[in-house]
C-alpha cells in the first residue's frame, strides 16, 4: 500500500484522547511495519500552540493552508467544537479536503463539524452519548443512532465518545491493512480491542461522497 497521509485536525478546547488515541494507533502501525503505511500529522489554523481541554498544549505540524493533501482526515471533538463550529476556515478545510480524501473519520462531537458542512446528510451516524440530540438537531437528514462504538458509511466513519476513537482507528487499520496488522498494533499498545464490537456497517451509503 502506498503511504497515506493522516491529517488530524486540532483546535483550542479539543478533547485530548479524541486525537491522541488515533495518533497513537496510526503512528504505532507505521512504526512496527516496515512499509510505514501512514504519515501522521497535526493540522491547525495556525502554527501557534493549541491548548486542549484540561490544559495540555500541543504544537501543530502544519496549518490548514499548507498541510500535505490528506488521504485520511480525523476530526476530533471536545468543548472546543462550540467555537470551531463558527470558524469558517476550519469548516471550509473540512469540506474541501474531505471531498478529495479517501476517508473522513470523526470522534465524539467531531461529528457536529461534519454535520455543519453537510457531510452527514443522508447517512447514519453516532457521536458522544450526551451529544446525540444535538447532532440530530443539526442534521435532520441524518439517522443518528446510540449504543454503537462506530458507524461505517464507507468513506465517512463516525465514532462515539472519546476512547471510541481508538477502536475506530484500529478498525480502519484492519480495513486497509487486514485484521492481523490491526491486532498487532493493539497488542503493542496492550489495548483490549474487540474487533467489530458495536460496529454498524452501512452497506449502501447514500451520500455521494461515499464512493
Amino acid at each position: 500500500m502506498t503511504q497515506k497521509n493522516v491529517a488530524i485536525l486540532i483546535f483550542n478546547g479539543v478533547q485530548l484522547l479524541d486525537f491522541t488515541g488515533p495518533f497513537e494507533v496510526f503512528s504505532i502501525t507505521s512504526e512496527i511495519n516496515e512499509d510505514q503505511p501512514f504519515n501522521v500529522f497535526l493540522v491547525a489554523e495556525t502554527l501557534n500552540s493549541v491548548q486542549c481541554h484540561y490544559g495540555l498544549s500541543f504544537n501543530p505540524d502544519c496549518t490548514l493552508l499548507d498541510s500535505p493533501p490528506p488521504d485520511i482526515i480525523i476530526i476530533p471533538g471536545g468543548i472546543g467544537t462550540r467555537e470551531a463550529l463558527n470558524q469558517l476556515q476550519i469548516l471550509a478545510w473540512i469540506q474541501s479536503k474531505g471531498y478529495h480524501a479517501e476517508l473522513i473519520l470523526s470522534v465524539c462531537t467531531g461529528a457536529l463539524l461534519l454535520a455543519k458542512v453537510g457531510l452527514l446528510d443522508g447517512l447514519v451516524a453516532t457521536t458522544h452519548h450526551l451529544a446525540l440530540e444535538q447532532l440530530q438537531g443539526m442534521a435532520p437528514q441524518t439517522t443518528v443512532i446510540s449504543n454503537q462504538r462506530l458507524v461505517d458509511n464507507g468513506k465517512i466513519i463516525t465514532a462515539a465518545g472519546i476512547s471510541a476513537g481508538i477502536d475506530m482507528s484500529l478498525y480502519v487499520v484492519a480495513k486497509l491493512l487486514g485484521d492481523s496488522k490491526a491486532l498487532k498494533t493493539a497488542q503493542y499498545m496492550e489495548y483490549d480491542w474487540k474487533p467489530k464490537a458495536k460496529v454498524t456497517p452501512i452497506p449502501k451509503p447514500l451520500n455521494s461522497l461515499n464512493f
